[in-house]
């Protein structure tokens, strides 16, 4: 009888697995690629336009890289200073500065 619990819940944690959500990095392709797409629909600014905003603000950071939310229309630029990491939050849009966060 044991076993046969054992199975079930092996079982139901492998289904469990399939049904899950698309992996983090694939969720990322997609936005990266709905990014590249309003960008030449115009609709939202190149993210080198963001960077090129963005960047000499941080000065004394390191620039960690991007990540595009196709929802929000937003970037967030990750940086790194002294060993306490700063998220950047841009309006896509506009290249105006949402939000900082450390």
């Amino acid at each position: 009888m044991k076993r046969i619990a054992s199975l079930l819940a092996a079982f139901a944690i492998v289904a469990t697995g399939l049904a899950a959500p698309a992996p983090a990095h694939e969720q990322s392709r997609n936005d990266q690629n709905e990014a590249r797409k309003e960008m030449r629909a115009g609709n939202v600014l190149s993210l080198r336009e963001i960077e090129r905003r963005v960047l000499p603000q941080m000065r004394g950071s390191e620039y960690l890289g991007p990540a595009y939310d196709a929802t929000a229309r937003a970037y967030r630029l990750k940086f790194i200073k002294d060993g306490r990491v700063t998220y950047v939050d841009v309006d896509a849009r506009t290249g105006r500065i949402i939000r900082r966060s450390s």
